[in-house]
């Protein structure tokens, strides 16, 4: 049919302009953070890139279920408005019949949800859990930025650089202050570079053309020495070995343990899957449109169905975890219920009646 064909084909489109513009303020949030750990230190500058999209792979499972349901309520509420809805009916075409190619369109959005939530997002989150602490267990030097006060972990050392010549893979006009042994030093060069001892493993900043100034401010023994090479061990930072998060865990191992964490983990990521065909049935639900309300009121109903549906699922997922909830029962009562109250909003919806019919007063005997 025409309309199922305009209804999936507009949706599809909604969804996508929605995530897109989703999907940039998300990477512009995740790349300040980002970039204040680089500042810090934490992490290179170029591994933010690389950081922010594996954390924007990992958090698609959640965006599209979401974007989709608001493109169901765009569209149909703008169908609604333009009166394309009341040209429907009157061909004999009600809100049920558009559950069937709302299905198709769950079913696509379904199978590209449960890809991500099975498979990619573990994987995303299990790779950048490494790269952070790969680049974390770094150096310190590694996470210098040119024209940057960096300090040191231990707060015993800061670092400058003017400059960073990538052809010649060196520093330019490099500043350092370490304290040790009961003394100050401060080191200046024109130039410097990282190097490897090849038999113990340690890192070393090479300065180039510098002067070491040394000793203790107020104290006679105050030297100035010249050089034309002088190496600074850098201190490497300590590893913490820590296993991945239970989020990075496949989906393989999580479905055969009996772990609480593992099985409300298991019962999260099929949540993501299940979800979608509730949502659209609350947004075939919530798109109706009263000309004298306006669409706000029904926005405001299907996004109060929206939070109360996954912080319901959240705090499910809490209690399956810490084995307060049996492992058999999951989070299936959940959707039990919502997929009740939505098929029961749907058919008072079918039947033109009040979502939320008003008790009735009895009337005062006169």
């Amino acid at each position: 049919m025409i309309v199922n064909r305009a209804l999936v084909r507009e949706v599809l489109e909604t969804s996508v302009a929605v995530t897109f513009v989703i999907l940039i303020v998300f990477v512009v949030v995740r790349s300040l953070g980002f970039l204040q750990q680089a500042v810090r230190g934490d992490v290179p500058v170029e591994a933010v890139l690389t950081l922010v999209v594996l954390k924007m792979v990992g958090y698609l499972d959640v965006i599209i279920p979401l974007m989709m349901y608001v493109a169901i309520l765009l569209v149909l509420s703008r169908w609604n408005r333009d009166n394309e809805m009341l040209v429907l009916a009157a061909c004999g075409i009600s809100p049920v019949d558009f559950l069937k190619p709302l299905m198709a369109l769950v079913l696509i959005v379904g199978g590209v949800v449960a890809l991500f939530s099975f498979y990619l997002t573990p994987l995303a989150i299990e790779k950048g859990y490494e790269v952070e602490q790969e680049y974390r267990s770094r150096s310190e030097i590694m996470g210098v930025i040119p024209g940057t006060f960096m300090e040191t972990k231990k707060g015993r050392g800061v670092y400058f650089v003017e400059s960073f010549d990538r052809d010649a893979l060196r520093y330019e006009n490099v500043f350092v202050y370490k304290s040790s042994f009961g003394k100050e030093g401060v080191v200046v060069s024109k130039y410097a570079f990282q190097r490897t001892d090849e038999l113990t493993g340690d890192q070393f900043l090479v300065l180039s053309n510098g002067t070491r100034y040394e000793g203790n401010p107020g104290q006679p023994d105050y030297r100035i020495m010249d050089f034309e090479t002088y190496a600074l061990r850098i201190e490497p930072r300590a590893y913490i070995s820590t296993l991945p998060p239970v989020k990075a865990r496949s989906t393989s191992l999580i479905y055969k343990d009996r772990h609480p964490a593992l099985v409300s983990e298991w019962h999260w990521r099929m949540a993501k899957v299940i979800i979608v065909p509730v949502l659209a049935v609350f947004a075939l639900t919530f798109s109706f449109i009263n000309p004298r309300q306006g669409r706000l009121p029904g926005m405001i109903m299907a996004f109060m169905a929206y939070f109360l549906y996954t912080n319901a699922l959240g705090f499910s997922v809490a209690m399956l975890s810490k084995g307060r909830i049996e492992p058999s029962n999951g989070l299936w009562w959940v959707h039990g219920i919502f997929l009740a109250i939505a098929a029961l909003l749907l058919y008072r919806r079918q039947k033109n009646l009040r979502l939320f019919p008003l008790p009735k007063w009895p009337r005062r005997a006169t």
